[in-house]
């Protein structure tokens, strides 16, 4: 049953690191009597009283208390471990998730992971606050999530990374991104696999064609039970891998910026296009392999090539 209402108390320094997050996302604020503040976001009521009591309330509860309140403010998880009864069962059992990083940037690396969780470590990912990474804005926090996740998931975790010499030289010869992706993800279960031979299934996002990863699976991949979903990130094991893939991206990115000799934005809008006209002016085409995905429509654009 979905969960509209929760209350609990905090202090005036959380309430006060709360409105200050709110504030900041853009939420909208009004007066009530004997209350702190009152803000409305995201499908969601928020009402810090000055009593220490702060209610929530409206369709968006569940996700505001998983992925804002417990592990921005609160920095507990009660109420994810007081639920975990509800969890889905096919998350506490033993399987894989796949997820990647990088692939709508044009500057930047390509990097898929892959982890393995088990009955045991599912509740500590969930415990530590684990979730998609689109969800989390913070660099910091997607860094030490990471370095958490690979000390409980030890042993468990693969990541393949593609930087762009290599992406590009593999693009080039497969000509697909999403036969690429697939490659990739098939290349991380394979690894997985060979860590967890045990593990009888692994979870990625949905492809435009199922069929991809399948085919680009060998023969200790094709033995398992391959499943694809919308919104698989709301899995606890495609989640660990996002944010795994996530850190790796954000690495690689630093190292390319290095090489590049300024800070390379993240995506595919106006300034990153900006940025990439002011390298081209200044260090030619040369550079570019070596940082950026040429096929996308932004190489085209600066270069006329």
């Amino acid at each position: 049953m979905a969960v509209n209402s929760y209350s609990c108390t905090i202090t005036e320094l959380e309430a006060a690191a709360l409105k200050s997050l709110l504030e900041s996302r853009g939420w909208e604020f009004s007066s009530l009597p004997y209350a702190l503040f009152k803000a409305s976001g995201n499908k969601v009521n928020v009402v810090a009283y000055e009593s220490g009591k702060l209610v929530v309330q409206g369709k968006g509860t569940e996700e505001f208390i998983l992925y804002t309140l417990e592990p921005e403010i609160l920095h507990s998880f009660n109420y994810t471990l007081d639920n975990s009864a509800g969890a889905d069962p096919e998350e506490l059992t033993i399987h894989g998730g796949i997820d990647e990083s990088g692939k709508g940037d044009f500057f930047g690396p390509l990097i898929i992971a892959g982890v393995v969780v088990t009955p045991q470590t599912a509740p500590e990912l969930r415990k530590l606050g684990v979730c998609d990474s689109k969800k989390i804005t913070s660099q910091e926090k997607i860094i030490r999530l990471a370095k958490e996740i690979r000390r409980i998931a030890a042993g468990s975790y693969s990541c393949v990374t593609l930087m762009p010499e290599t992406y590009n030289r593999l693009y080039s010869s497969i000509g697909n991104l999403n036969r690429l992706l697939a490659w990739g993800h098939a290349r991380v279960i394979e690894n997985l696999l060979e860590l967890r031979p045990e593990c009888p299934r692994m979870l990625s996002d949905k492809f435009a064609d199922e069929r991809l990863i399948c085919n680009a699976l060998m023969e200790r991949g094709r033995k398992i039970k391959m499943e694809q979903m919308v919104r698989a990130e709301s899995d606890v094991a495609v989640a660990a891998a996002s944010i795994l893939a996530r850190d790796g991206f954000l690495a690689g990115m630093q190292k390319l910026s290095e090489i590049s000799g300024k800070p390379l934005p993240k995506g595919a809008g106006p300034l990153v296009k900006e940025c990439a006209s002011a390298i081209f002016a200044g260090s030619g085409s040369e550079i570019f392999p070596k940082i950026a995905k040429l096929h996308f429509k932004t190489w085209s654009e600066i270069s006329g090539m």
